[in-house]
């Protein structure tokens, strides 16, 4: 059996086309996750905050004279 160029290049350019294909979807997969992330590290930080503020005691100290 001989494997001609025409053969090899052949191979070559589905693989290639697969590789493509797969990095196209990967990176708008990416885009998800990134904005997916986004979201949540906002959403810790929003309740950490609110939590802290809703536990700080509020001291008033009048004064008089």
């Amino acid at each position: 059996m001989t494997i001609t160029r025409d053969d090899l290049e052949g191979k070559l350019r589905e693989i290639e086309d697969v590789v493509v294909e797969t990095e196209g979807e990967a990176k708008k997969n990416m885009k998800l996750y990134v904005a997916g992330a986004t979201v949540i590290v906002v959403a810790i930080v929003a309740y950490s905050l609110w939590r802290s503020s809703r536990r700080r005691i509020h001291v008033e100290v009048y004064q008089t004279v």
